[in-house]
This record gives structure tokens, C-alpha cells and sequence, in this order.
């Protein structure tokens, strides 16, 4: 952070157009279509631009997500809102759900529960956000997440409930 406390600050924030991606996540599984964008050929996401965070890892059931905490992010009370945490914990988590996932099949949260443990400041380094799959049924999955810096000290951990999205089978019924 700066000493100077009047100094204005600029942050320009440049996104690709989502159709592509949009486009792409209806022919390709959940992992496919993960991998496709931590390889760079997708775009990622605008918010994750926006916010700062960056698909690192994607396995079946697990990924992971870099995250840098700038000043740009803090709250009026001098720490980082809140709100990075579970955006990106959300993520993570969602994630996790949607490498599971055969083409055609989308997912929605219907809850997320976030812990804060430690409060993020600008200099807390580069955080490591690890979502991982719990539970995978027909219309409904869970899964955990971790918020962690480079020497595993936890920041905030969290749970979601994923409603599954799947296309509607011959005859009609779902």
C-alpha cells in the first residue's frame, strides 16, 4: 500500500467476449471444458478476471484456483472484503462438481456456507483456493473448499450444495 493517502488509484480490467466459452460448455464434459481454459484456449470466467483469481489445477472432483489479494479488494476497514473469499470459494467448489459432469449437463448453487478463519490483507501472498467434490448424485451434489497460502495456513473453508442441471431424457421426463 501506498503512504500517500490521497493518491487515486487506477485498475483497468480487460475480459474476452463469453460466447465462445458459452458455446463450448455445451459440447464438452465439465473436466474437457475445464482444462480447455486453464490451458488458455477458453476464456475464463469475467468475474475471476475481475476479482483476480486463476484456475491453476484441474483433476476429476478437485481444483484448484490462485488468487492474489491487492488493496483493490479491501473493505473499509482495512482488510480484504470478504466477498473474494467466497467468490472464489464458490468457485472452487463449483467447479470441482462441474469436472464430474458429462456433456450437456450444467449445475447451479442452492447454498454456500463460508467459514472465515483469518482476515486477508493485501500482503497475505498469493492464496490457494482447493475445491474438492463430496458427494455426486442424480440431481444434487456437494463438495468442500479450502483457503489456504503457500505454507497451508488456512483462511477461510467452506461447503456447497449443487443443484444438477441435466438435459431432459427421451419421452420428456427428467
Amino acid at each position: 500500500m501506498s503512504d500517500d493517502v490521497g493518491a487515486a488509484r487506477t485498475r483497468t480490467v480487460t475480459w474476452r467476449d463469453t460466447r465462445e466459452g458459452v458455446r463450448a460448455a455445451k459440447t464438452l464434459s465439465g473436466l474437457e471444458y475445464l482444462r480447455a481454459i486453464a490451458r488458455g484456449e477458453l476464456p475464463p470466467a469475467p468475474i475471476a478476471v475481475v476479482l483476480g483469481f486463476e484456475l491453476k489445477e484441474v483433476a476429476e472432483g478437485r481444483v484448484v484456483f490462485e488468487v492474489a489479494p491487492g488493496e483493490h479488494q479491501y473493505n473499509p476497514i482495512g482488510t480484504v472484503h470478504g466477498g473474494l473469499a467466497a467468490t472464489v470459494l464458490d468457485s472452487a467448489m463449483g467447479c470441482s462438481v462441474h469436472t464430474l459432469l458429462p456433456v450437456g449437463t450444467a449445475y447451479t448453487t442452492l447454498e454456500l456456507h463460508v467459514n472465515y478463519v483469518r482476515p486477508i490483507l493485501w500482503d497475505s501472498g498469493p492464496l490457494l483456493c482447493t475445491g474438492e467434490v463430496l458427494h455426486l448424485g442424480g440431481r444434487v451434489a456437494t463438495a468442500q473448499g479450502r483457503l489456504t497460502d503457500a505454507s497451508g495456513k488456512l483462511y477461510a473453508h467452506g461447503t456447497t450444495t449443487c443443484m444438477l442441471l441435466r438435459p431432459p431424457s427421451p419421452g420428456g421426463r427428467e
